[in-house]
């Protein structure tokens, strides 16, 4: 029998294995192409819970969510099951005072727009907000231009819901003390795994504590020191970040904020980098909610842009006025300073500026909300003006998404740069410069088998600068295809050994997302680089 016939029998959506579908799910933002044997749509839970049964009883089958297919490092792709959730585990619930239930499938778009009807705000969205699912987000633990003031997405994950390896779904909270001593008595596997999760992180405490990178975020690894901190113990913490390796999240609850109603920002243009992470500390004291960054490789391709579109290039015509007195800047800085008072908002604003006159800069104030988000148009939209801007070469994100604390950015930029540029690679700096996390995206033909060569030998100088520096390896866009192999280096092999401890707890047949996270198998996934 093939696939079809056995797994369309056990579910109620639907079962594609026709070409074109199983196509366009062995691609997603990355450089990986890999496909899949089927994509299953399962129309309800009792549909994910049949395809779960499925795999653990079908030798040699396992299970990739996907929804977007949005993700920069290959998260979402396999050479088995596609499990999408986007075509109907969609739905979006009811407000009730700042708590939003929801399923993995639904857009963040769509629930921004229900959310901003109550002036309520999800903080932690990605600059793919427009096209990415909340499952993703949760599962890639993802960030963006407002992780400075408000952090990452596990900061507002009240529950999930989730399908681990017996089929069954189960709720996962923080829990007290006195519950989890409750629930470790249950006899489900969610009670074993409470259980075994329990002694492996009481084990490994100490070994653990210390094993947190020393950044403001991360999505390398499982956190799994942020699970139990002997007085509170959060199975939340674990599932957010971990690709859909531990089990299948169902439904999601989340803890909203209200916006601040009043902003104002301050563009800078930075000459050359010496000063940077003084700059970047100066700017915090005067509490921005956001610092973000692109550099004179994505401001000349925005201006190669400008002639389809009109309006904006009439937008930008105080800079190009300013750039051609002063040339292109090496790096754009965009603080946006906000607050529930304008004249409060207005004084940090100057002050901050004040504050930079001693580093002879230039910069503008933005005029109004309309001149405000013409920057942040640049700054979303950085990758896609990679993808527009050669018929040949395409953006190759592998090594799009490391951080290293501000303070270290005057030494550990120029030394970047120096591997890019021995390497002759022509790329884009963009990012959340606020926190040190950088998004590099190279410009490659990657048909071109000499350009394909480059990536192992670019990624392991850059990655061994990131770890010099007590960095991380992926801030937000998480391990996948790409950087999972990196984590032993990164973590070291006592910590890995704990990661893999924790994914046998959870997955023990190896049924969710194999390859990421542990067991990564870098020859394998560089045979699968495309262009």
């Amino acid at each position: 029998m093939s696939i079809k016939q056995d797994l369309q029998p056990l579910v109620h959506g639907e079962v594609d294995v026709d070409d074109a579908s199983l196509t366009h799910a062995s691609r997603d933002a990355s450089i990986f192409s890999v496909r899949p044997k089927a994509v299953v749509h399962p129309l309800n839970i009792d549909d994910v819970q049949a395809i779960v049964k499925y795999a653990t009883r079908n030798d040699g089958i396992s299970l990739t969510v996907r929804s977007g297919g949005t993700d920069m490092s290959g998260g979402a792709l396999t050479d088995s099951v596609v499990v999408d959730m986007a075509s109907h585990i969609n739905r979006i619930g009811e407000i009730h005072g700042n708590s939003l239930e929801i399923e993995p499938g639904a857009f963040y778009k769509d629930m921004e727009k229900k959310t901003s009807a109550k002036n309520l705000l999800m903080p932690s969205y990605p600059a793919s907000k427009n096209i990415c699912t909340v499952g993703g987000m949760v599962n890639n633990n993802a960030g963006g231009e407002k992780n400075l003031q408000y952090g990452k997405t596990e900061k507002y994950i009240e529950s999930l819901r989730v399908v681990l390896a017996d089929a069954q779904e189960y709720e996962l909270r923080p829990l007290s003390l006195p519950e989890l001593k409750e629930a470790m008595q249950e006899k489900t596997f969610l009670g074993k795994a409470y259980r075994a999760t329990y002694d492996l992180l009481e084990k490994n405490y100490k070994v653990i504590h210390a094993a947190r990178p020393k950044v403001s975020k991360n999505s390398a690894g499982y956190a799994l020191w942020d699970v139990w901190d002997r007085k509170r113990f959060d199975l939340t913490k674990l599932f957010c970040g971990s690709q859909g390796t531990l089990g299948i999240t169902t439904n999601i609850t989340f803890r909203l904020i209200q916006p601040q109603q009043h902003a104002e920002m301050l563009i800078v243009f930075l000459d050359d980098l010496a000063r940077l992470g003084d700059i970047i500390n100066d700017l915090k004291k005067y509490r921005p909610e956001s610092i973000e960054s692109y550099d004179d490789h994505t401001l000349f391709l925005a201006t190669k842009i400008m002639p389809r579109s009109p309006s904006l290039a009439i937008q930008f015509l105080p800079e190009f006025r300013m750039l051609l007195i002063g040339g292109i800047p090496k790096l754009v800085l965009i603080a946006e300073f906000t607050g529930s008072a304008q004249g409060e908002v207005t004084s940090r604003l100057r002050a901050a500026r004040a504050a930079l006159e001693k580093y002879s800069l230039r910069s503008r104030i933005a005029r109004n909300a309309k001149d405000r988000e013409k920057y942040w148009h640049i700054r979303r939209e950085s990758f896609n003006l990679l993808r527009h801007a050669h018929e040949e070469k395409k953006p190759a994100p592998f090594i799009d998404d490391f951080i290293v604390l501000p303070q270290h950015l005057p030494e550990f930029l120029p030394k970047l740069a120096g591997i890019l540029e021995r390497h002759k690679l022509n790329y884009t700096i963009a990012g959340h410069a606020g926190d040190g996390n950088f998004h590099i995206i190279p410009l490659m033909n990657l048909k071109d088998r000499r350009q394909r060569d480059k990536i192992p030998n670019v990624m392991q100088e850059v990655h061994n600068l990131v770890f010099q520096y007590h960095g991380s390896s992926t801030a937000e866009h998480n391990d996948g295809l790409i950087r999972s192999h990196a984590l032993p280096q990164m973590f070291g092999p006592e910590i890995m050994t704990v990661f893999e401890q924790t994914k046998h707890i959870f997955d023990p047949k190896g049924i969710f997302n194999p390859g990421k996270k542990v067991h990564a198998d870098w020859q394998w996934a560089q045979r699968h680089i495309t262009g």
